[in-house]
């Protein structure tokens, strides 16, 4: 995932996904707009529906040169030949995931709200961390990363970092001036056009930018 002036997008699919449907709206989304990666993160454990989704998938991202990263199972996502992977316990399993996966994959991870887990993170090898929830939400224990957070992270850690989890248009063109990527998942697909819907984000990133 390259610099940009401005934040990019990071799009994270939804955790149930109907094949027979989601890759062709996945792909109006990335014709709509140019989105930094992608995201699998889908509830299932089962090997092959992972994987069966991953490579419905690929055919769109990798026809348009987007990078595809799987949540959690790098052994997977290696053995399907995808770009990376996100990991989502913090530090603790970034040394394994790069040592597995090599220099060049994506290996990125969740830290909450947990600066210093994404220190950690980085200094064991992660491309970039992810904090969240970015916006009030009964899930988990109502911990938000706040704006001080990628504030902080913006001026001191070279580190690229994503903002992601209960985003809103407002929140985006808040924290524009310092996150590196929204992750931007639920907050589209539930919409009833996300090609549409993944415009106004965009817009709403432009416009934060200081």
């Amino acid at each position: 995932m390259s610099e940009a002036e401005h934040a990019q997008i990071y799009l994270i699919t939804p955790p149930e996904i109907e094949l027979s449907r989601f890759p062709d709206q996945l792909a109006s989304v990335l014709d709509a707009q140019e989105i930094a990666c992608v995201r699998l993160a889908l509830s299932s454990h089962d090997e092959d529906t992972l994987s069966r989704a991953a490579d419905a998938c690929r055919a769109a991202t990798h026809e348009r040169d987007v990078a595809l990263v799987l949540d959690t199972h790098f052994l997977l996502a290696e053995r399907l030949g995808l770009d990376g992977v996100h990991l989502l316990d913090g530090a603790r399993t970034v040394r394994t995931a790069r040592k597995e996966l090599g220099p060049d994959a994506i290996v990125g991870c969740f830290c909450g709200n947990s600066s210093h887990d994404g220190m950690s993170a980085g200094e064991s090898g992660a491309d970039y961390v992810s904090f969240g929830p970015v916006g009030a939400s009964n899930l988990g224990d109502g911990s938000q990363a706040k704006k001080d957070l990628f504030d902080w992270w913006s001026q001191m850690i070279e580190v690229p970092v994503v903002a992601e989890g209960a985003l809103d248009l407002n929140l985006v063109r808040t924290l524009s001036p310092y996150t590196d990527f929204f992750g931007i998942g639920e907050e589209l697909w539930q919409t009833e056009d996300p090609a549409q819907a993944i415009k106004h984000f965009s817009t709403a990133i432009e416009n934060g930018v200081s």
